[in-house]
C-alpha cells in the first residue's frame, strides 16, 4: 500500500510535468483514495476505461489524454457527469501526464519506441516551446525499410500508413508518438532518412517524397500505450502496488 500523494508527488518530480506546457492539466485531476494498493494504467481517459480500471480494482487510474483539455467545453453536462460520477462513485484517482510523458528519457513514449524500434544513441528532437518530447536515433548497423517495418508491425501495430520516400538505408530515425506530422519536414533537415509517428496528415505523402524522408504512421493510440505502461510498473517496483495496463484499443 502507498500514499495516493506520495505517488503523485513522486510522478510529477520525476516526469518534470511542470516543466512542459500543455493543453491540459497534469499531475492529480480528480482525487480519489488516499491509500493505493493498486494502479491501473490507459492511453485515454474515458467512461469504458474508468468502469473497467474500476473492476480491476484499481485506487488509482494514470493516463496519457486525461480531461478538462482547453478545447472542451468549459461545463459540465450530461457525459462529463457520467465520467465524473464513475471516478466518484468508485474512489477512484484520475492522473494525466501528456507532454512530459512524452518526452521522458526513460519512460516516455519516444524513450521506449526507440528501445523497441532496436535505435541507439537518441537525442532530443521535436521541438514544443522551449522543450523537445521525441528523439533522433541510430540504427547501427542501419536497416531496409522493410526491417524496421518488421519491428514496428511487431512491436507497435499491424498496419501503419507508410510513405515509401526516403534511401534504401536507414541511419537515423526520427520518432514523435502521437499525432505529430508537422515534424516531418524538421525531421527531414535534422538529418532523418526515417520519421515514425502516430497519425498521418494530408500534407505528408507529398512532403516525403519532395523532402526524400520515409514517412511512417503506426497510430496514435498505438505509439503511446508504452509511457503509461512504463510508468505503472515502475511504480509498481517503487511502492510495491499492483499494476494492471488496461487496454481500451483504438485504430486512430
Amino acid at each position: 500500500m502507498a500514499s495516493r500523494d506520495e505517488i503523485v508527488a513522486f510522478l510529477d518530480e520525476h516526469l518534470d510535468a511542470s516543466g512542459y506546457p500543455d493543453a491540459l492539466p497534469v499531475g492529480l485531476q480528480v482525487t480519489g483514495a488516499a491509500e493505493v494498493t493498486k494502479v491501473a494504467t490507459g492511453v485515454s481517459a474515458s467512461l469504458e476505461l474508468f468502469e473497467r480500471a474500476a473492476a480491476e480494482g484499481a485506487q488509482m487510474l494514470i493516463v496519457h489524454h486525461g480531461l478538462f483539455w482547453r478545447s472542451e467545453p468549459r461545463r459540465i453536462g450530461e457525459r462529463e457527469r457520467a465520467r465524473l460520477s464513475s471516478l466518484f462513485d468508485h474512489d477512484l484517482s484520475l492522473v494525466a501526464y501528456h507532454l512530459a510523458l512524452d518526452a521522458h528519457p526513460e519512460v516516455g513514449n519516444n524513450a521506449v519506441i526507440c528501445r523497441a524500434m532496436g535505435l541507439v544513441d537518441p537525442v532530443g528532437f521535436g521541438q514544443h516551446g522551449e522543450r523537445t518530447i521525441g528523439f533522433l536515433a541510430t540504427a547501427d548497423p542501419p536497416l531496409s525499410l522493410a526491417d524496421l517495418l518488421e519491428r514496428v508491425r511487431a512491436e507497435i501495430a499491424p498496419e501503419p500508413v507508410v510513405f515509401d520516400a526516403g534511401p534504401e538505408r536507414i541511419r537515423r530515425v526520427a520518432v514523435v508518438s502521437g499525432a505529430a506530422a508537422q515534424d516531418l519536414l524538421p525531421a527531414a533537415d535534422a538529418g532523418a532518412d526515417c520519421f515514425l509517428t502516430g497519425e498521418p496528415s494530408e500534407p505528408a505523402m507529398a512532403q516525403a517524397r519532395e523532402a526524400g524522408i520515409h514517412f511512417v504512421a503506426a497510430g496514435h493510440y498505438a505509439t503511446e500505450v508504452f509511457g503509461v505502461r512504463a510508468v505503472g510498473d515502475l511504480l509498481a517496483g517503487r511502492f510495491g502496488v499492483e499494476h494492471v495496463f488496461v487496454d481500451v484499443p483504438n485504430p486512430v
